[in-house]
């Protein structure tokens, strides 16, 4: 799996840019605010149409353009595929592959899968449930386009409820359809429950794995999923989430319309961290954090292994240089094997294979 060219036009700051890359290491340098982070979000924005930093397409765009486009040369399981992203202003994007229109972004997933690891990524467990489960959805939306269809109709259906439940005392009459909604946002909230547990079951052993390597043995790292209450067992059949959820739905109506919010369902969702049986984010010191969240990304790309039989193609952003010499060589030692891309302000220090360097200035080729 692996990007062999890319051509921008009008994304970000580049302006009628090309660039092949090699199979291996690919090491993206220039000053800072030169484009090396745009270069690689349109890399990441290949496996699925989502951008880890732009909340919607036109942030996407130059300034003093209406339309921008990506377009790259990939393979993956030994086919070659012509991915296109075009991206407008005021308008829905157009995504192609092979010059064949794509119905869904999610489609994407099933070509490319990316692990992105960027300095944000380093507070993943201190940060707020949100960070979290956006953790797990990127992931999980890549591995099980499933997941995501579910995923994109509850959140279709919590916009709508919380709407009524902001406004039901003006127009009583939206009360009717509560049901409704209650009904339709179990059962998607159950698939989503079902898709989270799994992983976060697989995800759990892997990086305990990690951790204990990176450690020498003298960490521990648990990591537990936090759901609904009335859930006995997320990782059972999704007809008994399914029915818990309702019964969660029930026990809460009073309090959803009095509290105006909707205080059912997995969108309060967490994945818990433990260091040595305690709470990392309450008692894990600056350096057991960014050990744990190396842990949970490296992890998930051993996850994307296994189950699609090739890397993820790895996206390092300007991560390494907020690392100390020791764990520098422990993610350098760790991510043989695949297309990488590092971005930097000079070239990394350890044992890394050889590879390309690209140099970046003002979203252009430095000779």
């Amino acid at each position: 799996m692996r990007v062999d060219s890319i051509a921008l036009d009008g994304f970000r700051n580049y302006e009628d840019f090309s660039v092949t890359f090699t199979p291996g290491v690919n090491i993206i340098c220039g000053e800072n605010a030169q484009g090396k982070t745009n270069l690689l979000e349109a890399i990441g924005f290949l496996s699925g149409a989502r951008s880890h930093r732009a909340r919607g397409d036109k942030e996407l765009i130059s300034f003093h353009r209406k339309q921008g486009s990506i377009i790259a040369k990939t393979e993956s399981r030994d086919r070659d595929f012509l991915i296109e992203a075009q991206l407008f202003r005021g308008a829905r994007r157009k995504l192609f592959v092979n010059h064949v229109k794509l119905k869904t972004a999610g489609e994407l997933s099933g070509i490319l899968q990316t692990v992105l690891f960027c300095p944000e990524d380093l507070s993943l467990i201190k940060a707020g449930a949100a960070e979290r489960r956006s953790f797990l959805d990127h992931a999980i939306c890549q591995l099980r386009p499933r997941y995501g269809e579910a995923l994109s109709q509850y959140q279709r259906l919590l916009e709508h409820k919380t709407r009524i439940l902001r406004d039901w005392e003006k127009n009583p009459s939206l009360l009717q359809v509560m049901e409704d909604f209650n009904e339709a946002m179990a059962r998607a909230g159950a698939l989503v429950i079902h898709y989270r547990a799994h992983f976060i079951h697989k995800l759990a052993e892997k990086a305990g794995e990690i951790q204990r390597e990176f450690s020498g043995g003298r960490e521990e790292l648990e990591l537990s999923y936090q759901t609904v209450s009335t859930i006995q067992d997320p990782l059972g059949p999704t007809m008994d989430i399914y029915e818990a959820l309702r019964k969660h739905q029930e026990s809460h109506a009073r309090a959803e319309l009095e509290a105006r919010s909707c205080l059912s369902g997995p969108h309060k969702d967490d994945l818990l961290t433990e260091i040595n049986g305690q709470s990392a984010r309450q008692f894990a010191s600056q350096g057991q954090t960014r050990t744990a969240a190396l842990s949970l990304k490296l992890a998930e790309r051993d996850l994307f292994r296994e189950d699609v039989g090739q890397w993820p193609i790895l996206l390092l952003d300007d991560v390494l240089s907020e690392l100390d010499a020791r764990r520098q060589d422990f993610v350098l030692r760790r991510i043989t094997g695949g297309q990488i891309f590092i971005t930097g302000c000079e070239a990394p220090e350890g044992d890394l294979e050889e590879g390309k360097i690209i140099r970046i200035r003002g979203g252009r080729l430095e000779a």
